[in-house]
């Protein structure tokens, strides 16, 4: 519910400070985006397998 995560993000406030967070979430969007990149590369590379054969 909406309290729930109003007070998870008080607490990842209390424990990181304010000027941490930004960091953080840039941090967890690159490596989402990593992730999903190397998925991406993957199914191209598994096409150009099936196009060769």
């Amino acid at each position: 519910s909406a309290s729930d995560i109003l007070i998870i993000l008080l607490v990842f406030v209390l424990l990181f400070g304010g000027k941490k967070i930004p960091d953080l979430a840039k941090g967890l969007g690159e490596g989402i985006r990593n992730f999903k990149g190397s998925f991406k590369s993957a199914d191209e590379s598994k096409e150009e397998k099936k196009e060769i054969k």
